[in-house]
């Protein structure tokens, strides 16, 4: 049977699905995308200036995700997918979209970082590049943010995501579609002042091709060429052409602009204004489409977990050199803690599989913290991990690791702020354990304790044996039975 992936680009302006066909080729993996829908969702043109996504746009996308979720009919959930992005991230009523899209579409989403967000679109990219020893540039402008990449091969080098789109700045400077010299010269300003931060290293660090990803380009490569205003790809030169002539016609006028997509006109002012001004601030003399972008990124870091690959693995060895972390204490905390996982016997769905993932990384990374401060370290390593940009994990899944690494040790009562399930609970008290059994940071052949799982309550099977010699591990867990019964109304522990 051919091994189909699928994966959801749920962007601000529109709403993206490729499904991909995995062939093997001399032991090295390649996608075919087999087929694709793109529908136009304008989700950040509804969103007001207070955040908030308005119930006419939530329900645009809930129609789109119901088509989605037919055509990926039959796909099992480790086979799918779906990332969001800027207007997600942004929006204050997210607890109230994110569940309703979810529900329409049948599959989680996740809510990932605009770093990771640039991250992807530079693999879907790269990967459907030729392969060059050049460094490359790489722009994707999006409904609600930019991002600006440098890479080589297939590694990033250079990663930027900037708050500004094509969508967010129509809405900001030609909101009634009427365009003018000054309302352009305005936007081009505003997105020069965003790339300012960036100009400096990214023009130091170079690069000798450059490409363009997203809708935007794609539509500005396609009118400058059928137009006569530029003979391959996006320059400058041809982008000032295209300027005059909008704001010679006051609006985008379709019948004397060739080129254009209905859907990409009320925002075709807004991206031309981002582009030109990335041409200005960084230099580009031309920019070639670069096809994939973050959809097709997806795909290849799903098939690199499916490989054994994950970019995650990669991102925690990095995370735990970059600080310091003592690799055979965190082993040692590591395999105690799936143990405990194991022995509690969860059901064997993809969800749980995942959350063992989940386990095994925090183990690894749950003394960031001391590189900051000894005192409350277990703080400072959930700050950490929450906020840190980690390539390969999304926003849920950092969300998890805080509540993991915040919880492995002191009271529980500090966790009701995170939306958790009982299954976190459970794998929350394997770290736990772990931890403690591990504080003298000694080897161990076996472990004195078992878990046994029975409903709400967790048994504690002891080596009294050994119990009765480690006085100070015996008050460590009679203290976390008074904790969890004190703090946890869903979960109680019993030593037996």
């Amino acid at each position: 049977m051919e091994q189909l992936l699928a994966a959801v680009d749920l962007g601000s302006n529109s709403f993206r699905l490729s499904i991909g066909r995995v062939v093997q080729h001399n032991g090295h993996a390649q996608i075919y995308t087999i087929d694709r829908l793109n529908e136009s969702v304008r989700l950040a043109a509804g969103m007001g200036p207070d955040k908030y996504i308005s119930p006419d746009a939530i329900e645009r996308a809930v129609v789109i995700l119901k088509r989605f979720n037919e055509r990926l009919a039959g796909f099992h959930p480790n086979r799918v997918r779906a990332v969001a992005t800027n207007t997600f991230r942004v929006a204050r009523n997210l607890s109230e979209v994110l569940p309703a899209a979810e529900a329409a579409f049948g599959f989680p989403i996740e809510v990932i970082s605009g770093h990771e967000e640039a991250r992807l679109i530079f693999s879907g990219i790269s990967n459907e590049l030729p392969p060059s020893p050049n460094r490359r540039l790489m722009i994707d402008i999006g409904g609600g943010s930019t991002e600006v990449i440098i890479g080589k091969g297939l590694k990033p080098l250079l990663l930027s995501s900037l708050y500004m789109g094509c969508v967010s700045y129509t809405d900001k400077f030609f909101a009634d579609g009427l365009i003018t010299e000054e309302r352009m010269n305005h936007a081009i300003l505003a997105a020069r002042r965003e790339l300012e931060g960036i100009t400096r290293q990214y023009r130091k660090t170079g690069w000798q091709e450059a490409y363009g990803s997203s809708g935007t380009a794609k539509g500005l490569i396609a009118i400058l060429q059928e137009n006569g205003m530029s003979k391959k790809g996006i320059t400058l030169e041809g982008m000032e052409l295209l300027r005059k002539r909008l704001i010679q016609d006051g609006k985008v006028d379709m019948r004397n602009l060739s080129g254009i997509k209905p859907h990409r006109a009320p925002v075709l002012a807004a991206g031309l204004a981002i582009m030109m001004a990335a041409f200005q601030e960084l230099k580009i003399r031309q920019m070639l489409p670069g096809e994939g972008a973050l959809r097709v990124g997806v795909l290849y870091d799903m098939l690199g977990r499916e490989s054994e690959h994950d970019q995650r693995d990669q991102t925690v060895q990095q995370m735990m050199k970059r600080y310091q972390v003592d690799t055979r204490q965190s082993h040692r905390v590591h395999d105690a803690a799936l143990q405990f996982f194991d022995q509690l016997k969860l059901p064997d769905t993809p969800e749980v599989q995942e959350l063992q993932r989940q386990l095994g990384w925090a183990a690894d990374l749950h003394e960031v913290g001391l590189s900051i401060a000894h005192a409350d370290y277990h703080k400072h390593t959930a700050y950490v991990l929450e906020h840190a940009d980690m390539p390969g994990f999304s926003n849920d899944d950092q969300a998890l690791l805080s509540f993991l690494s915040l919880g492995h040790q002191g009271k529980l009562g500090k966790l009701k702020r995170f939306e958790s399930t009982n299954a976190w609970w459970l794998t929350l008290l394997s770290l736990r354990l772990a931890v403690m059994l591990m504080r003298r940071r000694e080897d161990r052949e076996t472990l004195p304790l078992r878990l046994e799982a029975r409903g709400k309550t967790v048994l504690i099977h002891v080596d009294h044996d050994w119990m009765a010699n480690h006085p100070l591990t015996q008050a460590s867990l009679q203290a976390e039975v008074q904790a969890w019964q004190s703090d946890i109304n869903d979960l109680s522990l019993e030593l037996v």
